[in-house]
């Protein structure tokens, strides 16, 4: 046998070989691969799994959270005004003093009615409520309420002569219109 004879003879062999070896190198790299798969996956559950808990503790939050300012809403409707009322009571023991009072004179009745008034107004400065007064001003309808109107020559037409009622704002806020006797021109 010749050495040519002889490489050809081993050239199927060192080619099943080399098949065999190039197998295995793709087998280790599947299984290689295979295995990054797996690490990969498994790195991905558990992110997944803690965005999970991340989501359930959040939503659990909010929750609480909604609860918590239901809560506290639903207190400041029922004690929203406690300090108004905590300022009004020395208003009405005054009152029931006055009135507990057996023979008291107009002058002193007048006296008591001034200061339990001042006591109002001091309380009304306290909640920023302001009193709507507005004689010799020009009609406004967004705080004043025609209730009449009076020809007259003394005025300006348009002006308010006369208060029938006081208005109030609070916090800048209409709460009751002032009604008004408003001028009108001379016809």
């Amino acid at each position: 046998m010749s050495s040519n004879e002889a490489s050809q003879e081993q050239s199927p062999v060192v080619e099943e070989l080399d098949q065999e070896a190039q197998m295995r190198a793709e087998e280790e790299a599947l299984v290689q691969a295979e295995d990054e798969m797996i690490e990969r996956i498994n790195q991905a559950e558990k992110k997944a799994e803690e965005n999970w808990e991340l989501l359930l503790r959040s939503k659990a939050e909010m929750e609480n959270l909604r609860r918590r300012t239901q809560i506290d809403l639903e207190n400041a409707h029922k004690y929203g005004i406690e300090r108004f009322v905590s300022e009004l009571l020395p208003v009405m023991d005054s009152m029931e003093l006055g009135l507990a009072v057996e023979n008291a004179s107009t002058e002193s009745l007048r006296e008591g009615m001034t200061l339990t008034l001042n006591m109002v107004n001091q309380m009304f400065e306290k909640f920023n409520i302001k009193m709507i007064d507005p004689v010799n001003e020009p009609f406004n309808p967004e705080l004043h309420q025609a209730m009449t109107a009076q020809p007259t020559d003394e005025f300006e037409p348009n002006t308010v002569i006369a208060v029938m009622q006081k208005g109030y704002l609070l916090n800048d806020r209409l709460v009751r219109p002032a009604m008004v006797m408003v001028s009108k021109a001379v016809e």
